[in-house]
């Protein structure tokens, strides 16, 4: 006998990959707040001379733009999200097909293993080659993520999948609620100190990354069985190059055995999430210069925005998405897509804080809704040996417009205005919810 939607249980796997994800969401987010002190610190104490290097570089695009000096630092700490982003573009599938051929725990073990080493690599970063470094090695192991979806496709059935990819989304919430406000602690305690202060939130950072890794080899236990595995190792290596052939990514040709209406409906899907989250984190990264310069915040004040932003989606995952059984996944994501466009017009037109924070609101909103609803859809095509695939090139593509999106989205804002680059971005955010609205 069957069990109905409302008896059927979440596999205890989905609950271990989500306590693990959120020791690396916190260890992850801590740094953000400290990027200012840190690189205030390696503007005074780099004996490489890269910081004066990269400096001339941010100089130039600042004088392109237009942006005032004083958000030099949050530019160069853009471009080194960026490269963060632009790695997990290119490893994020390699690191699905691999756990496609050798099972998910050898590569997912790989991945934390090297998360903790950037975190050692980061405690020791005196200079800013080593940080770079550090960001670096970082960036090529957060096939985490991806990977941690395709544990839950694996263990998920069709009624449970949507409930298994909202814990993640609730991961990501809480990771980035508690670990800003980690860092932020950090850096309060980092203005009464001098020398190498950064030791401490690095070796902090790294605790919570070896908690994760043992944590994690302790209590998963492999999900996909050899039978169900690609055939062969080389054959998944060998399809690199469509993973960073951008052109290819977009085709999804890593896939095989896929029915042309199956195949085109992904790429379809691949589509849409790539120009939502261009888009999407144009806004995101460039709130901070709108909320500076027209509203006059200060750092806590901006804190407790993006605090109340990642409240929002916390509650609306764990209260509702989570919830939804598999026949509203793709009414969701459409009804999330429409959102995000009044969010994008009440942030451009506002003048006071019940505009901005009412446009805030439906931007978390549209967050929670849009992003677990597609990757669980994306999770749905494809067969056994290749949910790492899929979701991994979801992943890349999403990192990819991570990448790209706050380069155009800051380049818009000095050089048209907010008002004209968030509303050229709602318009522009009617393609995504059309485009899925369509039958194919």
């Amino acid at each position: 006998m069957k069990m109905s939607q409302k008896t059927e249980k979440l596999n205890s796997t989905v609950y271990i990959i989500f306590i693990s994800l959120l020791l690396d969401l916190l260890a992850f987010t801590m740094i953000l707040p400290l990027l200012p002190s840190l690189l205030e610190y390696y503007k005074t104490n780099d004996n490489t001379g890269l910081y004066s290097w990269l400096s001339r570089r941010i100089f130039y695009f600042q004088e392109l733009v237009g942006a005032p000096e004083k958000f030099n630092t949050v530019l160069f700490g853009g471009f080194l999200g960026s490269m963060f982003s632009f790695l997990q573009f290119v490893v994020s599938p390699i690191v699905g097909g691999v756990s496609d051929a050798i099972g998910r725990k050898k590569v997912m073990i790989v991945c934390l293993t090297g998360i903790a080493i950037s975190y050692i690599l980061w405690a020791l970063s005196n200079n800013l080659v080593l940080f770079i470094l550090a960001r670096f090695i970082g960036g090529i192991s957060k096939g985490n993520v991806s990977l941690s979806m395709a544990i839950i496709t694996d263990v998920s059935s069709i009624r449970t999948r949507g409930k298994g990819m909202a814990f993640v989304g609730i991961a990501f919430s809480l990771g980035f609620i508690v670990g800003p406000l980690i860092g932020a602690i950090f850096a309060v305690w980092a203005k009464k100190k001098v020398g190498d202060w950064f030791v401490v939130p690095a070796l902090f950072a790294l605790l919570l990354a070896l908690a994760d890794l043992i944590f994690f080899v302790v209590y998963f236990k492999e999900t996909l069985p050899e039978e169900k595995r690609a055939k062969s190792l080389k054959a998944s290596v060998k399809t690199a190059s469509s993973f960073i052939n951008w052109k290819d990514l977009f085709q999804f040709n890593a896939v095989t055995d896929l029915k042309s209406s199956e195949l085109k409906e992904l790429r379809r899907l691949g589509r849409v999430y790539f120009v939502y989250l261009f888009i999407y984190s144009g806004l995101e990264f460039t709130l901070t210069f709108l909320t500076h310069h027209t509203f006059n915040y200060n750092s806590m004040q901006q804190g407790w925005m993006f605090f109340s932003i990642g409240i929002t989606m916390a509650l609306m995952q764990g209260g509702y998405v989570r919830r939804l059984p598999p026949q509203k996944i793709k009414s969701t994501a459409i009804y999330g897509l429409w959102i995000i466009v009044p969010s994008f017009i009440c942030v451009g037109l506002a003048q006071g804080p019940f505009l901005l924070y009412f446009g805030l609101f439906l931007f978390a909103v549209s967050t929670a809704m849009v992003v677990p609803c597609i990757m669980t859809m994306a999770s749905e095509h494809g067969k056994d040996h290749q949910k790492g695939t899929v979701l991994g090139i979801f992943r890349s593509l999403g990192a990819l417009a991570r990448a790209l999106g706050p380069i155009f989205a800051s380049i818009a804002f000095w050089s048209v205005g907010s008002k004209v680059t968030y509303l050229s971005g709602a318009l522009g955010l009617l393609w995504p919810v059309l485009t899925l609205t369509q039958k194919l």
